[in-house]
């Protein structure tokens, strides 16, 4: 394939400014005759064609919205975006979509890829490593340049941006209430996602709802890591090593192997083990038992978070003013937990 030049290499190889280039090439009278037919039949030659998308970067009208999340094999995502998408199309725009794999560098790689003028604005969700790390200046340097930001679910109080949560931590003390007043005396925490917000704001809500009912937590039924793979070797002997008769799991794979495990030791659900998990996938109404959980209305997230950013997009308020809005999360009580 023939390869295109850029600006920049015909400036360098006619000795003349990128400024000069561009006026040149967008027939202005401000450059002479003879330098302007230079310019333009070296570009001729050398395959230049000019950057739609960058010409845009003025009046802002590429129509496009750049989204980035951080796993896409996680379910809650896939419905985050089904939102987006839907709001997207009806607005008009289109979408493009970047996977972070969770990885910062890939994380700052989309942000830098997409923001040269080939999108408007970004929703995205920070990646666990950003957030391990508690590197977030790379959203910064973007608002900073003019592209608008909405955040849903992993935010941060660091960065002024629009943002879109649901409410984790009073949602998590309604299900452990839910536990406790269905007769659990015992209950497990598990986490494989401690090193997230959501992962620390659910654990968060498990040691109030006991707060709020005056009792004391068993801290040998606590679980906490920040990998799945972790996760897996802790809960190795915990069936064997502890007795209880609840698991309030905050992550989708802690909910699975807390199943998977009250299963192989021979509980009887949830007469013996009641188990709230907090996802909401086709696989926890699909499981024998079909699992109790906190739905987080991930197609309502995506929605609001396209309007919130579209409107920013399409204001004409010079002033630039931040909200939050949190979406009320539901439990959904299946065969893992007991009826009241």
């Amino acid at each position: 394939m023939k390869s295109k030049a850029t600006l920049k290499q015909i400036a360098k190889e006619l000795g003349v400014s990128v400024s000069t280039v561009s006026k040149a090439l967008n027939d202005s009278p401000e450059i002479s005759e003879p330098t302007k037919k230079r310019i333009q039949e070296y570009a001729k030659l050398k395959n230049y064609k000019p950057n739609v998308i960058g010409l845009n970067l003025k009046n802002r009208s590429t129509k496009t919205i750049g989204v980035i999340i951080p796993n896409i094999l996680n379910s809650f995502f896939a419905k985050v975006f089904s939102g987006i998408e839907k709001v997207a199309d009806e607005k008009g725009y289109k979408v493009i979509t970047c996977i972070s794999n969770e990885s910062l560098e890939k994380e700052i790689g989309a942000l830098e890829m997409l923001s040269n003028g080939t999108i408007d604005g970004f929703i995205l969700s920070i990646s666990e490593e950003a957030q391990k790390l508690q590197q977030f200046g790379h959203f910064k340097s973007i608002i900073n340049e003019g592209t608008p930001i909405v955040m849903f679910d992993r935010t941060t109080d660091e960065v002024n941006c629009d943002k879109v949560v649901v409410d984790d931590l009073d949602s998590a003390v309604n299900a452990m209430e839910h536990l406790i007043n269905t007769g659990c005396k015992n209950i497990a925490l598990f986490s494989s996602i401690n090193n997230l917000s959501v992962g620390k704001l659910r654990a968060k809500g498990f040691y109030k709802a006991f707060e709020n009912k005056v009792l004391k937590v068993n801290e040998n039924l606590i679980i906490l890591t920040d990998t799945s793979e972790e996760f897996d070797q802790k809960i190795k002997d915990f069936f064997n090593k502890n007795e209880f008769d609840g698991v309030f799991a905050v992550d989708e794979h802690a909910s699975v192997m807390a199943m998977k495990h009250g299963i192989k030791k021979g509980y009887k659900i949830p007469e013996e083990l009641s188990i709230i998990g907090f996802a909401d996938g086709l696989w926890s109404r699909r499981m024998t038992p079909s699992l109790s959980t906190v739905s987080q209305h991930g197609p309502e997230i995506g929605e609001v978070a396209a309007t919130m950013l579209i409107e920013k997009l399409e204001s004409k308020d010079e002033e630039y003013t931040y909200r939050t809005t949190v979406i009320k999360t539901e439990l959904r009580q299946r065969e893992s937990t007991k009826k009241l």
